[in-house]
This record gives structure tokens, sequence and C-alpha cells, in this order.
């Protein structure tokens, strides 16, 4: 058609004139076709092991963008994958928040909380990967790219602060012992308190997003998502070593002389060889994954990881299958409720993780966009972002009102679409779809509950390290090393550090003990931020970013006075073509954040 023809040739006039026949035609060549089910696709490309001996292929898989035609059997393989690369991101937050080291609750709530993490997880990430224009706006709902949802890991840490300041104050039952009792009202209280948080990323997301990145820019979200990385390891090393129950105390009760506890098939003591050895399994066979494997295998590194460690404890009688037994076939949302309350003191570190997660969610986009062969610059990126934005703030509140804790945009499928070269939201839905049956098969979100600690911890603390890295790329990319910067980084990371080090080391500044609730509620509301490394450096670099000019020598330094407040990386080089720079790019953008 000529392009004079103006917008008839973009948008046809009589979109109708497709009969029924010629759908049912349609339906038929995809689903009962050779071409339509598998296409010419060269499935060995994803199982090839990268093996010494083997010869490379020279020519490299086929591109499919964003709403290209796919065979039907490649997207189920794909959205496979997808669901995979982020089952462990998915299960690991309701493991550790409702396990010993959380609000300690029974196991068929623990397996329910897995469960329906999948369960919302698929669904609310069909949100964003969908894209609602909201009528008669220039807004809309969700990105319209594979942006997959999942347990925002940031809420670990305040939670776990949080739980343990409710334990103290009796607003949680422990026995004398020291010994936590299950406490679902601590799990509901920081459900309605993320609830009402949540409205502060649906505020952000109407800001333009320069306004937003020059609040927020690299240098105040790298060693964030940093710190919230190592707050995260210490979780997944005493894990490793058996457990982060009463058992690893240092003179534990005689029930817990042994972890999880003397009652437990093949218990042994913290830190024991045993254990250790289990939690290496994993962590040997994810480095294995990543030198050999192939490119469905290097996306699921960690999840095989697992897997090889379950088979390895349960070949030697580590695995306590009463939880698997008992637990139902079939599950779904809200077979457990918990009761919503407002926890004051977690109002302020909420706040904090909403905001990161907003930060977060924009370089989680730019790089998906980019992996997408799509425009990282213009006006329909902008509405990604802020649609993407929009999307995370209502899925937090629809995530706590599924009895899920907050969720974000996982960056980890970022590195799958640049593997396998697929950017198509058919996979993504597929995605979608798996994470939901995996969620309603109860029995399999029990086997998960069941794993062993140490097996566990070998995956946990390759994930946080893995957080804790893409918070130093975020700085390292982004961040000009100049004299203003290295002094706000140090500021920042010293106050960071050293309450991720020493946790309770404002435990005793306020010695207030009187009967104004609202004000011991505030104090204590300080007393967890100041204890929470990661909001400790996102304040003290917020402000210090503000309050320091720049300096001639900076800017000189930098090569741009916008390189240090431009929140975005744009990589966009000639070499975007080229299938290294695509996984390099996705590797070094993808780690944003870890889910």
């Amino acid at each position: 058609m000529d392009e004079d023809q103006g917008p008839s040739q973009i948008t046809p006039h009589h979109p109708p004139k497709r009969t029924l026949a010629s759908r049912f035609n349609g339906f038929k060549q995809k689903f009962f076709t050779r071409e339509g089910l598998l296409g010419n696709y060269d499935y060995g490309f994803l199982f090839r092991p990268n093996l010494p001996f083997m010869k490379k292929p020279e020519q490299a898989a086929p591109f499919f963008g964003l709403n290209d035609k796919m065979p039907v059997f490649l997207a189920l393989l794909l959205g496979f994958q997808h669901a995979l690369a982020m089952l462990a991101g998915v299960i690991t937050p309701p493991i550790i928040m409702a396990g010993e080291g959380g609000v300690n609750l029974p196991i068929e709530q623990r397996q329910y909380l897995v469960s329906t993490a999948l369960i919302v997880s698929g669904a609310l990430s069909a949100i964003q990967i969908t894209r609602f224009h909201i009528y008669k706006t220039p807004y809309y709902v969700g990105t319209g790219l594979i942006s997959v949802v999942g347990i925002s890991f940031a809420i670990i840490p305040v939670a776990t602060g949080a739980f343990n300041q409710m334990y103290e104050n009796g607003f949680c039952p422990s026995t004398p012992e020291g010994e936590r009792l299950p406490c679902p009202d601590a799990y509901g209280a920081v459900l309605g308190t993320a609830a009402l948080c949540a409205l502060i990323e649906i505020l952000i997301s109407f800001m333009p997003p320069k306004v937003m990145l020059r609040t927020f820019p690299p240098i105040v979200t790298g060693p964030t998502v940093m710190l919230i990385g190592v707050n995260l390891i210490k979780s997944g090393f005493k894990n490793w070593a058996g457990g982060n129950g009463l058992c690893a105390d240092a003179e534990p009760a005689p029930f817990f002389a042994s972890c999880p506890n003397i009652a437990a098939p093949h218990a042994l003591p913290w830190g024991s060889a045993e254990y250790i050895g289990l939690g290496f399994s994993v962590f040997v066979t994810i480095i294995l994954c990543e030198r050999f494997g192939s490119a469905i295998m290097k996306s699921t590194s960690v999840i095989l990881g697992l897997l090889v460690g379950c088979i390895i404890a349960a070949a030697t009688g580590y695995f306590d299958r009463s939880g698997i037994d008992s637990s139902p076939a079939v599950s779904f949302v809200w077979v457990h409720t918990f009761k919503l309350s407002l926890y004051g003191p977690l109002v302020l570190p909420l706040l904090a993780v909403f905001i990161i997660c907003a930060c977060e969610a924009i370089g989680d986009i730019t790089a998906t966009c980019d992996v997408s062969r799509l425009d990282v610059e213009g006006h329909t990126y902008e509405t990604r972002i802020q649609g993407g934005v929009l999307a995370d703030g209502c899925i937090g509140i629809m995530a706590a009102l599924c009895t899920i804790t907050p969720m974000t945009t996982f960056a980890q499928n970022n590195g799958v679409i640049a593997l396998t070269r697929c950017a198509n939201r058919s996979a993504g839905y597929c995605c979608c779809i798996f994470l939901i049956i995996m969620g309603i098969f109860a029995k399999f979100a029990a086997s998960l509950v069941a794993i062993p600690a140490s097996v566990l911890g070998g995956m946990t603390t390759f994930l946080f390290c893995a957080v804790a890295v893409s918070g130093m790329a975020i700085i390292a990319r982004s961040v000009p090393f100049n004299r203003r910067n290295r002094f706000i980084l140090t500021a920042g990371l010293a106050l960071g550090y050293g309450a991720t080090l020493v946790p309770e080391w404002f435990a005793h500044v306020f010695t207030y003990s009187g009967d104004n609730k609202g004000l011991q509620g505030f104090l204590d509301a300080i007393e967890l931020i100041m204890e929470t490394g990661f909001a400790v450096t996102a304040l003290v670099t917020v402000i210090l970013n503000f309050a320091l000019p720049l300096e001639i020598e900076d800017i000189v330094e930098s090569g741009s006075g916008a390189a240090v407040t431009s929140g975005v990386a744009k990589d966009h080089d000639s070499q975007r073509g080229a299938d290294s720079e695509e996984i390099r790019t996705a590797d070094n953008k993808g780690v944003e954040k870890m889910a």
C-alpha cells in the first residue's frame, strides 16, 4: 500500500473481515500442523551442553520479537524455562518468613503460602505482560513485555526485623525457653501494612520518569540493593550450616541440640560436616551448570542445584515425608487467611521497600526492553516505565489481599530472553500458566517446604549473593567513581554495613517505657529503620545526593553531568545484534534485581 494512505494502512477499517472459517483454519494450522506446533526451530540449541570437545554452532538461533508468531511447543518450553528460572526466587521468601526464624507457622500454613506465592505470581505476572490502557487517559497498567513478578527480597530483612520486635514486645507469644510459638497475626500485620504502603508506589508511577530517576538515581539504588543481599546472606549461611532456629544458638536447649530438633529424621548438631556437604552439593551443581550447561541449564542452574541437593538428601535420609503425606492434593488462594492489621513501626520501613521496588522496576523494565530489541527512550518506552511501576504498586496491594507479601518485577528472566533469543509474550503467558499449575498442586509446595535447611541454604546463599552483586553492577555501570560519589557511597555504606553487621546497635537508644502506645510505636519504627541496613543506606545517600553539589572536576571526570543523575544506562551500541553482546548485556542488566 502507498504510504500516503495514512492511518488506514496501520489500522484496517474492517477488521471483522476475518470470518469464523478463517479463524478455525488458523487455529487448525497452529495446533494441528507440524509447522504450527514445532516450526523449524533448532531445539538442540536449548539442550546442547557447553563441553570443551563439542563444536559450537556457527549460526545463531532465530529471534522471536514481542508479537511474532512462534510454534506452540516452543512457547510452552520457553515458558516452562521462565517459570523454573524464577521458581527459587518465588518460594524462598515465604519459606523464610513463615519458618523458625520468622513467625514459625504450622507446616500446613507454610505449604499454603508457598502454593499461594506461585499462584499469585503467575496471575499477577499476566497483568504486567498484558498492558492495559486506562480509559481516556495517557496512562497504562503493565509493560506489555515479559515482565514477570515475584516476591520482593527487600521485604525479608524488614519483616524478620519486625517479627523479632513483635516477639520481644509481647505482640507474639513465645515459650520461657525462648522458642517462638506460631504468630499468624504478625504475618497479617505485615500484609495489612504492606497493602497501605503500596499506595506510595502508585503515586510514584504518576511522576515523570526523569523526575523519579533524579530523586532515586543509581547512587541510591545500587548500594541499597547491595545491602539487601548482604543482609540476607546471613540467613542463607545459617541455613546452610543446619538451620535458623534455636538449634543454631551457642547453647541450645536439649530438644534443639540437633537441627531442626532431636525428633527430626537424621538430626545433627548445627554446623555438622554433613550439613555443610549438603549445601556444597547445591553450590557446586550451580557452578557446573554455568560452566558446562546448555542454554536451559544455565538459566535454571539454581533450581537444578536445588534438585541435586534434594536427591542427595532424600537418598541419605534427611527428608521428613510427614508434611508431604498429610498435605492436600490441591490448594488455592484463601484456603488459609490472616487477620489484616496496621503495625505502626512497619510503616516507615515498608515505605522504603516500595520506593526501592519502584526504582528496581525501572531498571528491570529498561533491561527487558533492551534484550527484547525495543527502544529504551522515547514516548513508548516512558509509557512502559509508567505502566510497569503503576502495575507494581497495584500488584503490591493485590498480593497482600491474596495473603502474600509485596511482589515486584523480577530481573533474572532477562537472562532467559537473551540466552533463548525469545522476547515473545506467548512464552510469558505460558510461564504464568505453569506457575499457577505448580501452585495449585499442593503436594509440590509440600515437597518444597520439606527441603532440609542445609540444602535450602546452599541455594539461597547463592541467590542472595546474586542480589548483592546486582547492586554492585548498578553502581559500577552507572555511577562515576569521582570524589563526590565516593564520599556519598562511603557515608551511606558505613552506617548500612554497621547496622547489618550489628543489628542490635540501636536497641537501647530509646528508654521510654510509658503507656503511650502511639509514641512507643513511633520509637519502634525509628529503631526498626536504624537496624535495617539498606534503609539507613537509602536514607543517607538520598540526602547526601541532594545536599552535596557537583564539583567542576567531578563533571569532567564523569564526562557528563547527566551521568550522575541518570537512573538508567542506555547500552544501545552498534554490536547489539551479536549474540555474545546480548548475553553480556543481559548478564549485566538482568541481575539488577533477583527477585
